[in-house]
């Protein structure tokens, strides 16, 4: 009788790939953590326990059947297992790389809640997609048939990829606008190389134009050319501009040099990693070495900037948040990483102004967490006399980002937005009310996951497939 490769999570404990000491991490913006080696693959997967109902699965936004390929990792059929990854993943290596697995798939573990600890899915899936990359498992994008239907694309990131990939698939022609000279959107120049090495990405934006995607890039529609142009070209559009606009900040001394946007200050360090000239950065606008620097904010793109700015050798680095190490919306495992390089976090702390013209301080007052808000969370309220200054030469505000307004940047009055200013589309096909025009990923749903937005746009193409199906019936009676 065949070996039990399964359920092997009480004799064999959780053990993650090792990762780089700390010291060795502040000195460069390669990634942390090293790579299974098979033997290690194998035996972590077999610690799944196949649950008949996988909530690592249910709440996984792309429904990546994990139990499988979990098995067939475990089983030694690696290739196997990436073709079942792949099925339902236009870019699983990423994913494995960046994906907040702590509060989706492996967060919801049922062995972790029966505390043996968590299968390491991620590290699993990074490891099967890269290693399929490496035996030349991944093909290139072979349409069975060139069909006549024809979309466009507006925006590189992940979803507009996800949903080229798609289509391209199925034979259908993509043309793929964006406004950087690199595809790959914020997998490209927001996040950085420490958590997502840029060849990762390049690979992907390479096969997606070898397989037939044609890339107008440098093209900003407004400027470039008009989205009715865009519209006249092709059968079907689709938005994927993402939230690229900074949420602000006020208070006395909010202007004064010094004080940069996130978004800028993590562009500038990736345009440096691909050897770009980077003027703000050379000038020391957007550089942290020598400096004071004091992020505002708790999400993923703050532990982004700290750690961005212990890379490039700053004097200190402190993050501020107005609510406590619980309450915060980045990932746990990334202030983990970010405490273990050096960056201290303020719990429990906003700004109320800035000192110095360059800034020299953060205002800060201290808060409390009071009764919950509408949804649940509890409301920061300030602690009367507690005011402090935080010295800082940088100032990096991470405080999200909201959509920019489309309909007057592009001249299209009649696509609806909502009053947050996302655009308005259907849930899972993205269809807007203007005919053949759809819009996915963060676009719609305001500032959000990666994964999230390679669901929407996986989603968006099978509607546009279904529309050009539809039109085809209509054309043949």
């Amino acid at each position: 009788m065949a070996k039990q490769p399964m359920l092997k999570f009480v004799q064999v404990e959780r053990d993650m790939p090792l990762k780089r000491t700390a010291d060795e991490r502040r000195d460069d913006f390669h990634e942390i953590y090293a790579e299974y080696a098979d033997a290690k693959a194998k035996e972590q997967s077999s610690r799944c326990s196949q649950c008949g109902v996988p909530y690592c699965q249910s709440h996984c936004p792309l429904h990546n059947n994990i139990p499988d390929w979990l098995r067939l990792t475990a089983e030694g059929r690696l290739q196997e297992a990436y073709e079942v990854s792949q099925a339902t993943n236009t870019f699983p290596e990423i994913c494995g790389r960046i994906c907040p697995q702590d509060r989706l798939c492996e967060g919801n573990c049922v062995i972790e809640k029966s505390g043996h600890g968590t299968v390491t899915i991620g590290a699993v899936e990074k490891y099967i997609t890269d290693t399929a990359w490496e035996e030349g498992w991944v093909k290139p994008i072979t349409p069975a048939q060139e069909r006549r239907e024809s979309v466009g694309i507006i925006g590189a990131g992940p979803g507009g990829l996800a949903a080229a990939d798609v289509l391209r698939r199925q034979g259908v022609q993509v043309t793929v606008y964006d406004r950087y000279d690199r595809a790959g959107g914020l997998m490209t120049y927001g996040i950085p190389g420490f958590k997502l090495e840029k060849p990762v990405v390049m690979r992907r934006n390479e096969q997606l134009e070898q397989g037939g995607v044609r890339f107008v890039l440098n093209c900003n529609v407004g400027d470039e050319i008009s989205f009715e142009e865009i519209r006249s070209q092709h059968d079907a559009v689709i938005i994927a501009t993402g939230v690229y606009k900074s949420r602000d900040l006020g208070g006395p001394g909010s202007g004064v040099a010094g004080i940069v946007r996130a978004l800028d200050f993590l562009t500038a360090s990736n345009r440096k990693s691909f050897g770009d000239p980077v003027p703000e950065f050379e000038s020391g606008e957007l550089n942290a070495e020598g400096k004071k620097v004091v992020v505002i904010g708790g999400g993923d793109t703050a532990m982004d900037c700290v750690r961005t700015a212990i890379r490039q050798g700053a004097e200190s680095v402190k993050c501020l948040y107005r609510r406590d190490r619980e309450n915060m919306p980045g990932s746990q495992r990334e202030v983990q990483n970010a405490e273990e390089e050096g960056v201290k976090f303020e719990w429990l702390t906003a700004p109320k102004g800035f000192t110095g013209d360059p800034v020299e301080g953060v205002m800060v007052q201290k808060m409390r967490l009071g009764l919950p808000d509408a949804t649940g969370r509890q409301m920061p309220e300030v602690i009367e006399e507690s005011d402090y200054v935080e010295p800082a030469d940088l100032v990096i505000k991470a405080l999200g980002f909201e959509p920019e307004e489309l309909p007057t940047l592009w001249g299209v009055p009649e696509l609806e937005v909502t009053r947050w200013g996302t655009v308005k589309a259907e849930f899972t096909s993205g269809a807007t009310a203007l005919p053949g025009v759809y819009a996915v990923g963060d676009i719609v749903r305001g500032a959000s996951l990666v994964v999230w937005a390679i669901r929407d746009g996986r989603d968006c193409a099978d509607a546009v497939l279904r529309q050009f199906a539809g039109a085809s019936a209509v054309a043949a009676e």
